[in-house]
């Protein structure tokens, strides 16, 4: 997350739309350009090592994929399973929270799915979800 001055205006507003308005709590907690296609990917596929899900997600950093992996794990939404073995083997995988988001998530992705169109060209679109 980006950090603000605790007292500059954005900070005050975020914080306001945060603990009163459950939609911007929820895109606060998912939003950004992947997030919501890791949490996708993760509930198709259950659990994902970090190669896997770099893979999946055709054109994000590998420091990128760090940031929104831990970005998830500190908001509760996944786990991070570190196996004592060599060579070292690390999954991640949804908490309880993040799999109550599968119903948003099927939903949102219905809707896509339902209004695509090619003429329309979003930033990143990740196909190969449903």
């Amino acid at each position: 997350m980006e950090t603000r001055k605790e007292n500059s205006t954005n900070n005050i507003n975020l914080t306001y739309l945060n603990n009163f308005c459950g939609i911007s709590y929820t895109l606060a907690m998912i939003g950004g350009r992947w997030k919501i296609n890791i949490l996708a990917y993760l509930l198709k596929d259950q659990k994902l090592r970090f190669g896997e899900l770099k893979n999946k997600l055709e054109g994000i950093s590998e420091r990128m994929l760090i940031k929104s992996l831990k970005e998830l794990e500190n908001n509760g939404l996944i786990n991070k399973i570190i196996y004592q073995q060599y060579p070292r083997k690390v999954e991640y995988e949804l908490t309880e929270l993040g799999h109550s988001l599968n119903e948003i998530i099927k939903s949102m992705d219905e809707w896509g799915e339902s209004r695509y169109d090619k003429n329309i060209k979003p930033q990143h679109i990740s196909r190969d979800l449903g």
